[in-house]
């Protein structure tokens, strides 16, 4: 999904509502999607498993006990999801359904397997698809995790799973999201937006 495509912030809000930003790494004010903006309409609390980015919230995606159920407006996911094991798809999926308020909205984007596949069908495994902020990111980069984090001993950033756009839409309607959109921004990565009750 381009940031065009991401859900607006509806109509006005009468108060501020509450993403959970969760796997929110160091914090940054560039870590939001346009979503979320206006900033002043939203109230960021980072849930992270590594202390050491000193979030609101230390806890992992797939157990987010400190979060109140139905408390979040929205979840907001970048990156995350591949790095747990496949069992543990679901389960986060359901934290996710957990803490969202009724007609809330959860907000994920991950690398698109299809996309990666592609070029490694071409031999280019080691080839650099793309330049981020952290150097140049090859499939190899995109399957297993970034080669240079995990180099480093931060072995939080490996991969153990992935999606193609109909295996990421089919797990959020199993996890009982009503609403799934999933798009391919031909950039590597899905977004997907799953609501709790039509949008």
């Amino acid at each position: 999904m381009t940031e065009a495509e991401t859900p607006a912030a509806a109509s006005a809000p009468t108060q501020r509502r509450t993403v959970l930003h969760v796997g929110c790494g160091p914090a940054s004010p560039h870590k939001l999607p346009p979503a979320f903006f206006p900033a002043g309409e939203w109230q960021e609390v980072r849930l992270d498993i590594d202390p050491s980015v000193a979030p609101d919230i230390i806890a992992s995606i797939t157990d987010m006990a400190a979060v109140a159920s139905a408390s979040a407006d929205a979840v907001w996911s970048s990156h995350n999801l591949e790095h747990l094991y496949p069992h543990e798809v679901p389960v986060a999926f359901a934290e996710f359904r957990r803490v969202l308020k009724p007609g809330g909205f959860a907000l994920m984007t991950m690398p698109d397997l299809q996309q990666v596949a592609a070029l490694v069908a071409q031999d280019k495994l080691g080839d650099a698809a793309y330049v981020s902020p952290a150097g140049p990111i090859t499939p190899l980069d995109m399957l297993y995790g970034l080669n240079s984090a995990l180099a480093q001993g931060n072995h939080y950033m490996a991969h153990n799973t992935g999606f193609t756009a109909r295996t990421l839409e089919a797990g959020l309607r199993a996890a009982g999201f009503p609403v799934v959109r999933v798009v391919r921004d031909g950039n590597f990565a899905l977004w997907a937006t799953a609501y709790m009750a039509a949008p």
